[in-house]
Order: C-alpha cells, then structure tokens, then sequence
C-alpha cells in the first residue's frame, strides 16, 4: 500500500536566478509525480506539495541540495498528490503577496528586521511571564479565523495579504505598539514578512511562533492556548490536532452560516456569477440548494430562484 504525505515548506534566501529555481523545481517535481503549489522569488521559495513518501523524501533531499535550502524545515502532515488539482510552479515578485517587495530584506539567514522567533512551549513561558499584557495577532486572512485561532486572539479586518499595510496604517493597532505581541499563521511565512512590516510601523516587540501553528498543534495538541481547526490551502480544507474534532480538549469555534450547527467546512456560495465568498455550511445545509448560499439576500434570492425552478422543470 502507498502512504501518502503532504509537504508544506518555505525559505526565504537571496536567489538570483529565479527563473532557473523554477524550471528546476517544475522538472523534479514532474519526475516525482508530486502536485502542489510552489512560488518562487528573489526571497526565496514557498510551497506546498503532495505525493508519495518516498517521493516526499527524495524531493526534500534534492531540494536541500541548492545551497540556500540547506537549512530550509518541511513539515508533514497527511494527505497526497490528489489533495491537489495539479503541479503549479511559478516566478513571483513575493512568495507572500503583501504588496510590499521593495520593502522586504533578505540574507543568507533569512529576513532582515523581523520577529523573535518563538518555540511553541517559549510561547507558553511568554504568556505565563507577561500574562493579559500578551497579544496573539492572527496573521491569516479573516476568514481563517473562523474556524480557529489563538485565545483571545486579534483578528485583522482582512480578506487577503494584501489588505494587512492598509490595516496597520489604520491607527486600529497602534494600542498594541508597546505590548508584547505574537505573530501567528498556518506554517510560519507570513508572520516572516508580517513582523518585519508590523515591526517597520513602529510595534516595538513583536514575536513569531516558530513553524506556525503547525508546530504548535504538533507540540500541545489541544491542550494549550489553540482553539478549534487549523485552514488550510486544499482539498482537505481543515486540519485537526490532538485526537480531532472527538478530543475532549478540542473547541469549536466555526459553525453554519444557516442553522449555526458546529462545522469546519467553508463551501462557495451557489451565486457563483457575482459572489465568490467562501462560507461555513454544515453538512445537512449544503445539500439543501436553498441553504447553499453565503446569506447575502441577493445570494439567498438567487438559490431560492434556483430551487423554484427545478421544482417545475
């Protein structure tokens, strides 16, 4: 039997060539029969790809061959090439489209300027220290959040990356410039260029959690300061820690747009013309067309319309 594993990964390194990187990362992960996701830029690279293990580990060993990944961690979870559509590697200005290229540093050590990297168990030691003084501040966009984060964390307004200047600029954080605050996103790389922009903006002490929540799921499970699902970008949508959804630690945060019954799942709304938000709908509700909308009322009058008409078709 073949054992599947998904691979979520990133470096950000100096890279003069890359387009080279490019071509070289499509031709071995063809080779390989991995699918994914894989940008690359002169920061570096940022992927996420899925296959066999044993193709899994010949890829991680190769890749650590270009002497600017030596250093670079891959973390594993479950899954396989068909969490994914297909292989896609390409050339960016960002591997994280904040919208600031310009403003991002980097050297052979990583970025210039950011956040103090944190273990999971130094992010607990933080908050037992500085207790409420500490600030979780969610790195992801909104949506995420949803369905999990830190306790009591912040949640920026924010529907991509490239609304997180705007947002600091806003005046809505500055109350957080002089307190401890820690960064956190899925894997770690957008709290890379995160602090460094939060950091640039005039908050003085800024933390990132060391591999994201991955690593601290992994460490604590659902025993420590995460609440709920962990997003993610495939087809699995959500990830659980610990004993899943059935651990009597785990909490959960998302529920049904439409009945408020406890779901992880975000599914497109049926307007698919006009509307591309992503909302939680519970099992029963989807299968439901009248139910399989965002509650927009524009949306909620078209899957109406929808169901009247197949009913006298």
């Amino acid at each position: 039997m073949t054992i599947g594993k998904v691979l979520l990964y990133y470096c950000f390194t100096p890279i003069k060539d890359p387009t080279s990187v490019m071509l070289w990362q499509r031709t071995l992960c063809d080779s390989l029969g991995l699918k994914g996701r894989i940008l690359i830029s002169e920061h570096g690279i940022n992927g996420t790809v899925g296959g066999d293990m044993d193709a899994c580990k010949r890829y991680v060993r190769q890749t650590r061959e270009y002497p600017g990944f030596k250093r670079m961690q891959f973390k594993w979870s479950e899954g396989g090439a068909d969490d994914f559509p297909r292989l896609s590697v390409k050339v960016r200005d960002e591997i994280v489209a904040f919208g600031a290229p310009g403003e991002l540093k980097v050297d052979e050590n990583g970025v210039v300027g950011g956040g103090t990297h944190l273990k999971p168990e130094e992010v607990n030691q933080l908050v037992e220290e500085r207790g409420d003084e500490v600030v979780f501040f969610d790195g992801r966009n909104a949506m995420e959040a949803e369905i999990g984060k830190f306790k009591n964390a912040v949640v920026p307004d924010v529907r991509t990356t490239h609304d997180f200047i705007a947002e600091l600029e806003s005046g809505k954080y500055d109350w957080m410039k002089d307190k401890p605050v820690v960064s956190y996103c899925t894997g770690g790389i957008r709290c890379e260029v995160l602090s460094s922009l939060m950091k640039n903006r005039g908050f003085n002490e800024i933390y990132q959690i060391d591999g994201g929540i991955v690593r601290y799921g992994e460490k604590y499970g659902n025993d420590g300061l995460w609440e709920g699902s962990m997003y993610v970008f495939d087809k699995r949508m959500h990830q659980e820690f610990g004993q899943g959804i059935e651990d009597p630690g785990f909490i959960q945060l998302g529920h049904c747009v439409h009945c408020g019954k406890g779901t992880n799942t975000f599914h497109n709304c049926i307007n698919e013309d006009t509307c591309r938000q992503q909302v939680l709908i519970c099992d029963d509700c989807v299968e439901n067309a009248e139910t399989q909308h965002c509650g927009r009322s524009d949306c909620a009058e078209i899957a109406a319309n929808l169901v009247d008409h197949n009913s006298k078709s």
